[in-house]
Formats: structure tokens, sequence, C-alpha cells
């Protein structure tokens, strides 16, 4: 199967597949909490300006996530539509103001202030899925478990994780072989067939895939106990990348976003931007 197709780690010459795995674990935690944590709209949109912007740099093929990005998109509709049907004045009990725009059935009216509030949550899944894009394609597995064990976590829950990001090429990969193999004798699965065919037939696929990987995680494991994986307290990473100027300039700047975002709380009086 081509890289292409592949969710997960995509070598290349980037900017940002340069910096250490370490300085991208802590901008993506640093930028995913401001972010959710933050309802300034002003704020907001230059964050979701500049994780465009990184994305970009990054180089990321459409191809492997146009899937995701088409899963996001219904998610993020049917969450704001959730919203709006439960909490329909929502907004207004945030903004302390109500300007009604539409009139609807009994408490189901359109408010400037529900829909500014539920402008807020959409551009905060257009800020942070690209970031989580950018770090998923540009570190690879065996880095950012060095990086997890670098911010103090233990490298066995830093090598597992390593091993759970392997995998997911891994699965990709064995499903699509197991799928030509299918069509090849004769069991369409491609889009002309109905959807629910393929649906249908996938399952069946899936199922198989999932028991035979958890019998190759197991293999692993005995694999690694033999080999003493845990004995020491500490261990050395083959793929460790040490801090340079760049990571020290893109973790200033991931800094002093932060800072901003934060200092807006005290200028709006809290965590929200009060246009009305």
């Amino acid at each position: 199967m081509s890289q292409e197709n592949l969710f997960g780690y995509i070598p290349n010459k980037t900017i940002i597949h340069n910096l250490s795995g370490s300085t991208k674990l802590i901008s993506f935690i640093l930028l995913s909490l401001i972010v959710m944590t933050s309802f300034d709209t002003r704020f907001l949109v230059a964050m979701t300006i500049f994780s465009l912007i990184l994305f970009y740099i990054a180089r990321i093929p459409w191809r492997n996530i146009k899937v995701l990005i088409y899963f996001v998109l219904v998610f993020s509709i049917l969450n704001l539509l959730t919203i709006y049907i439960f909490e329909p004045e929502y907004g207004v009990q945030l903004y302390n103001s109500r300007t009604v725009l539409f009139d609807g059935i009994g408490r189901y009216t359109i408010t400037a202030e529900q829909l500014f509030y539920e402008f807020n949550v959409a551009i905060k899944y257009f800020t942070t899925i690209p970031l989580a894009l950018i770090f998923i394609f540009t570190t690879d597995p065996s880095e950012f478990a060095s990086s997890l064990n670098r911010i103090g976590v233990s490298y066995r829950i830093s090598y597992a994780v390593s091993l759970a990001l392997r995998y997911i090429p891994d699965i990709q990969d064995s499903f699509f072989e197991i799928r030509q193999a299918q069509q090849a004798r004769g069991l369409e699965m491609s889009r002309k067939t109905s959807l629910m065919k393929r649906i249908t037939r996938s399952a069946q696929i899936i199922m198989p895939l999932i028991f035979s990987s958890l019998n190759r995680i197991e293999i692993i494991s005995q694999a690694m106990e033999l080999r003493r994986f845990g004995k020491n307290k500490s261990r050395t990473w083959y793929r460790y990348r040490p801090f340079t100027k760049k990571d020290v300039i893109a973790l200033a700047l991931i800094v002093i976003i932060s800072v901003i975002g934060i200092l807006l709380f005290f200028v709006n009086g809290g965590r929200f931007y009060n246009p009305f």
C-alpha cells in the first residue's frame, strides 16, 4: 500500500519535521489548552489562521486526511445542532443579551448571541484539528516516545504509546491488503457497489483483523519480556532528537501565544469575549 494512503507519520524535510518531538508535544499541549479554554473570538480566529499556516508548512498530503476532515465536519455540524436543540438560549445566558434574528416555534428562536457562541465552538475545531494532524503526521513514533519520557512519563508507558502509533499504519496496510485480496476473488468492495454492502463487507474484514492484531501484540509483549524490557529504571532512545535553536524559538513563540491568551482572560473579565 502506498504510504500516502496511511494515517500516521510521514517523513519529510519541513521546518516542523525538523523540530524535536518534545517541542512539538509541549507546543501541541499548550496551544490545545489555551484554544479549548478561551472563548475570545478574536484570539480564536487568529489561532485558526496560525494553525492553518503551520498546516501548510507541514505539507501533509490531502489524501491522508480527507476522510478524517469529512468526519470532523459531520461531527461538528451534529454537535452544533445538538447544542441548539438542547440549549437554544445558552448564548443569551452567557452574553446577558438577546437579539432575535428569526422567530421560531416556542423557545427555538434564532438569536445573534446563540449564533455567536456556536461560531466560537465551531472555530475551535478548525484550530485544534490541524494542530493534532500536524503533530501526528510530523512526529516519528519513536521520537514521540522519547519526548514523553523526557517530560517525565515512564519509558514503559512511552514505549507502549509508541507501539500503538506504529500499529495504526500496520493495521491500515493489512486491511487494504485483505480488501484487495477479497476483490481479486470476486467480492466487490469498491464504489461500484452500494454503501451498505461496502460497510458490511468491510466489517467482515475488521473483526478478524482486530483479533489477529491482538495476537500480534501478545507475541511482541512476550518477546519484550524475554529481552527483559523494563528491568532498568531508564533507557536510551535510538530516535532521540536534542534541542536546537529552532526548538527554543518555537517554544518561545508558543509561550508568548499562550500568555496572550491568558492575558485576554483579564482583559475580558473572564473566558468570554462579549461584543454585545
